[in-house]
């Protein structure tokens, strides 16, 4: 059983979004792609979904300015400007996105005193989402992640799901995600290769 995962794909962090990923709108094609021809038996899609309250939000803390580092909760936090804030148009997914194609959609970061960029739990690992019991429970054993953005979201959720769905094969495919920073993008990828994720393009998913 072969899923595909798909991380934030929303106009939040799209071009013209509050937290904007550079080119950001350019995997949508490519995301497009793998959902029709890439022969998967299960798409899903993970949707930040915040409170207009949420703790990680720069606004929530005067003394802090967007993308400086703070603190939430007791732990170092980066302070992002307030983004896919739950029933706005920032939070939807981007419009050429194909979403009737999702089986299943997980919405992540409720909780307003903890971050969660990982699609399957919270930063602080206390609270899962329920997402690898879902893939379970579809007995997936290979699971491609894909999306927005490499550095924060994408390579967490695909650390987390070598950790959490052991049996699973996991693989992160390159060109169809985008991040936020040339050095962290090169080290999330040098961590999920350490960590046993195969790295591929769509290409030799595509072609295969």
């Amino acid at each position: 059983m072969k899923a595909l995962l798909l991380i934030d794909i929303q106009n939040g962090f799209c071009p013209g979004g509050n937290l904007a990923v550079k080119d950001g709108d350019k995997i949508v094609p490519i995301a497009n792609a793998l959902i029709d021809n890439g022969g998967y038996d299960i798409i899903v899609a993970s949707q930040d979904w915040h409170p207009a309250n949420h703790g990680s939000f720069a606004s929530q803390h005067p003394d802090k300015q967007a993308f400086e580092l703070g603190e939430l909760s007791g732990k170092p936090q980066v302070m992002w400007p307030d983004h896919c804030v739950q029933g706005t148009q920032d939070a939807e997914f981007h419009p050429d996105l194909n979403t009737d194609a999702f089986d299943y959609v997980q919405q992540k970061g409720e909780n307003p005193a903890v971050d969660s960029y990982s699609a399957f739990r919270d930063n602080d690992q206390f609270a899962t989402t329920g997402l690898s019991e879902y893939l379970e429970r579809q007995g997936v054993t290979v699971l491609d992640i894909c999306g927005l953005a490499t550095d924060y979201c994408v390579s967490f959720s695909a650390l987390d799901a070598v950790d959490m769905l052991p049996d699973v094969k996991v693989r992160f495919i390159e060109d169809a995600s985008r991040g936020i920073d040339p050095e962290g993008i090169r080290n999330a990828i040098a961590s999920m290769r350490a960590k046993g994720v195969a790295i591929v393009n769509s290409s030799d998913i595509l072609n295969d």
